[in-house]
């Protein structure tokens, strides 16, 4: 077993047994599962483990972030859960189970464009670099450009277009190649296909719009013609002739005898969607296509361009969450087709940038808290790269106010980016690097753009943050004396007890009986605080409940005497039935939960028999402190009265 072992078996736990996994695998940072019943994970318990960084539900699967160590964490949960891991495709055929038909296409585009990211990002840094030698005015009181001035750059020029024209103009194929790799048919087949989209027989399609009718190339068949047109850079009708094939191979091979299938299946599939790629699929796409980009150029121009960056700016992020981006990149790349550039991926690249400095306000107040800056540091510096997911799901969700501190970054940034009307040469990196990717024209304007996006998230999130008292790691906490220390001096609102602990505002009392400050309980551990600030009661019943909603993360099995508890607003309690009662070994005590179970305010946790512990010598006065204070603000305990189990409340806190 490796060091992840225990993690492993309580995360196992948590995610429902066994016996709900219906896939698991991993990739760069996460674990995926497919749940048979994802109503049994247990999420704000697997968020709560120190190994997992955060968890969502996206595309069917349940995938909780473990961070680079995420491949030892696998290799232990399988050992641990006896399971078998699967590819990452085998887990998303089992996620479309739960899919709807909208998220299947969202999903299926995802797929067909992942494999390509890599090589569209190097194209678009490619394009960014060009643009610095031959489009940059810095020689010569800015009458010439790098290329201009050295023939070496000039050489260099020309040969990195090698690259960018293999990756843009090119696309075609690679989208051809990436349908087929889905779809499990025949990939070659695929490239041959994309090949002939992108033919240089086929006048290239950025020259169509300055090419006279009459002069455009044709097929000549007698009774009608067909306009040789290449299809370079197009999405849409690369990703219809590739389907076509596919399910023109998959349906050939069903029907041809095997001992023929080697010649008819790939010569009457690769054929026939030749034919229909360059007779219909093609112009319908690429009608549809431009039509797409023409309402989104619109947009972005338009008369109302600074509300569609504002609202785009805003909603980006969220988008990323259900994974509605991924529509994103067939847009940008028929935007750059259709009009040399986009003006959508500028906006994404700032949304990125805003979520990154939302972390860096959370890097700002949390500075002495050492777990939080363990995962805040390094998801904030993937995300200023473009990866978003580590402090979107790690950090910014979890607190909230730092995501919509993002949002109100982004869409601040988004307004100034269309208003001036920012366009990038490609899809690059979508972060700080990105300037690299926007013509040269617009890169001091989106260098102020940029500025936005970090100034204002990080500035909101350090406010509001500071307004709810997070500007250390340890949140202040008061002790009320026992004059004002009654509940109707709590200055608590109203309300349900379910009401009042989803909103944070209080935890109510464990156990029937006086509750009194730890100094009186005279134990030298809990009357000093070295455990923590807390309070202790002096039992008139035997049950010990949950003072709010939460989750059970420490017990002792061998003494049954005490638990942890971590609520839902991240404070995390230990209730310890007696004084040293561990020397009991468990006589007199029960457990009424298992670790990992999820509990509600009043749910009883522990019981325990007053007579035994009373016989044994031991003080059978209960404590509670607060390990860790979580998201709780300015916290004040309440002594000095006589207390209700799930009724009064001893402690408050906004």
């Amino acid at each position: 077993m490796g060091k992840y072992a225990e993690d492993a078996r309580e995360l196992l736990e948590l995610i429902g047994g066994k016996e709900n996994i219906g896939a698991v695998s991993h990739c760069m940072t996460r674990m995926r599962f497919v749940l048979n019943d994802p109503g049994k994970a247990d999420v704000a318990g697997i968020e709560g483990m120190k190994a997992v960084k955060g968890s969502f539900t996206q595309s069917g699967q349940f995938q909780v972030i473990i961070g680079n160590g995420v491949a030892d964490f696998y290799n232990d949960f399988v050992a641990v859960a006896g399971v078998e891991g699967v590819s990452k495709d085998a887990v998303k055929q089992a996620a479309k189970k739960n899919q709807n038909v909208l998220q299947r296409a969202i999903t299926a585009i995802a797929e067909i464009f992942a494999p390509l990211i890599p090589a569209i990002i190097v194209g678009g840094l490619i394009l960014g670099f060009r643009n610095c030698i031959d489009s940059l005015y810095l020689f010569e009181n800015g009458t010439k450009t790098l290329a201009e001035m050295s023939q070496f750059w000039a050489g260099m020029d020309s040969f990195l277009w090698l690259i960018g024209e293999a990756v843009f103009h090119m696309l075609p194929v690679g989208i051809c190649w990436s349908v087929t790799k889905k779809m499990g048919t025949t990939q070659i087949l695929g490239i041959i296909l994309g090949l002939t989209l992108v033919s240089g027989q086929l006048l290239n399609a950025y020259s169509v719009a300055t090419t006279a009718a009459d002069s455009i190339p044709y097929w000549d068949f007698g009774a009608f013609r067909i306009n040789m047109i290449g299809y370079q850079a197009q999405v849409l009708p690369a990703i219809l002739a590739a389907f076509t094939l596919c399910y023109l191979e998959k349906f050939f091979r069903k029907i041809t005898p095997q001992v023929i299938s080697m010649v008819v299946v790939p010569f009457c599939s690769l054929l026939l969607s030749v034919v229909a790629a360059h007779f219909i699929l093609g112009p319908i796409g690429w009608k549809i296509g431009s039509a797409i980009s023409s309402v989104v150029y619109a947009g972005i121009t338009g008369s109302f361009k600074v509300v569609f960056g504002a609202v785009f700016g805003f909603v980006y992020a969220p988008l990323v969450i259900t994974g509605l981006h991924h529509m994103t990149n067939a847009i940008d790349l028929q935007l750059i087709a259709d009009y040399e550039g986009t003006m959508l991926w500028p906006m994404i690249a700032l949304s990125n940038i805003a979520q990154g400095s939302a972390v860096l306000g959370m890097i700002w107040l949390q500075k002495k808290d050492a777990r939080a800056q363990e995962v805040n540091v390094p998801a904030c510096i993937s995300c200023y790269l473009g990866v978003t997911e580590p402090a979107i799901f790690g950090v910014n969700l979890k607190h909230m106010f730092p995501f919509i501190c993002g949002m109100i970054g982004s869409a601040c940034a988004g307004v100034v980016c269309v208003a001036a009307g920012v366009t990038a040469n490609a899809i690059g990196v979508g972060g700080l690097p990105g300037i690299l990717s926007i013509k040269p024209v617009f890169m001091p304007m989106f260098a102020v753009c940029m500025a936005i996006a970090v100034a204002v998230p990080f500035l909101l999130t350090a406010v509001v943050g500071k307004k709810k008292g997070m500007v250390t790691g340890n949140r202040a906490m008061e002790r009320v004396p026992e004059e004002s220390g009654s509940q109707e001096g709590s200055g608590v609102s109203g309300g349900s007890r379910d009401e009042n602990m989803g909103k944070g505002q209080a935890f109510r009392a464990f156990l029937d009986g006086m509750v009194i400050p730890l100094k009186e309980v005279g134990d030298g551990v809990f009357s000093e605080g070295i455990m923590g600030e807390g309070l202790a009661v002096r039992p008139e019943n035997d049950t010990v409940t949950s003072p709010g909603a939460g989750t059970v993360i420490v017990m002792m099995e061998d003494s049954r005497h005490a638990v942890g508890l971590l609520m839902d607003n991240g404070v995390q309690l230990l209730i310890h039935v007696g004084i040293d009662t561990v020397d009991m070994k468990g006589d007199g005590f029960t457990y009424l939960v298992k670790q990992g179970e999820r509990v509600s305010a009043g749910s009883p946790l522990i019981r325990f028999d007053r007579e035994k512990i009373k016989k044994a010598g031991h003080p059978d006065v209960t404590v509670c402190v607060v390990t860790d204070a979580g998201e709780a603000e300015n916290i004040r305990i309440l002594t000095g009265m006589r207390g209700t189990a799930n009724e009064t409340e001893i402690m408050v806190f906004e």
